[in-house]
């Protein structure tokens, strides 16, 4: 008789034993994918300020780009206007090892509708592929995702 309440209490024990072993696995485990989601917010945040702040430079190289592209014959070999020159290649450098990088938009480049927005198109050429005529205005990746699309004027070859 001693040995069937033994044997009872052994497997209620047994039994609830198992049970918190369970309940432990899954708090580990919960914990385990929380701290992973965390992780994940944590980085998306840090990328999402990253690229708030770089999209408001953006249009300030625009500005100094349009002007270099525009400066007289006559000046430019003015040190000035080679300081601006240098000015922006500076500040490219900078952004580039925040993992930027300008999309490539020279012209004869396929166009790719998820790096580029055609802007204009050119109703009367021919052929079978469709390549950057003109780029209008550069586009940038941030650790290889868009975060300004490149405005092109496209053709076809």
């Amino acid at each position: 008789m001693v040995e069937k309440k033994k044997n009872k209490k052994e497997l209620e024990f047994e039994q609830k034993l198992g049970e918190l072993t369970d309940d432990l696995q899954r708090t580990r485990a919960d914990f385990e994918n929380y701290r992973k989601r965390v992780d994940a917010d944590k980085a998306f945040a840090r990328e999402s300020g990253q690229a708030s702040a770089i999209l408001k430079l953006l249009p300030v190289i625009d500005n100094i780009e349009r002007s270099i592209a525009y400066t007289p014959d006559d000046l430019k070999d003015n040190k000035w206007v080679q300081g601006v020159t240098s000015l922006v290649k500076n500040l490219e450098k900078s952004l580039e090892s925040l993992n930027l990088k300008r999309i490539d938009s020279n012209p004869g480049t396929a166009f790719n509708p998820d790096l580029h927005d055609a802007i204009q198109m050119d109703e009367n050429a021919t052929g079978e592929h469709e390549v950057i005529a003109e780029e209008m205005q550069a586009g940038y990746t941030l650790g290889g995702r868009p975060i300004r699309h490149a405005m092109v004027k496209v053709t076809r070859q």
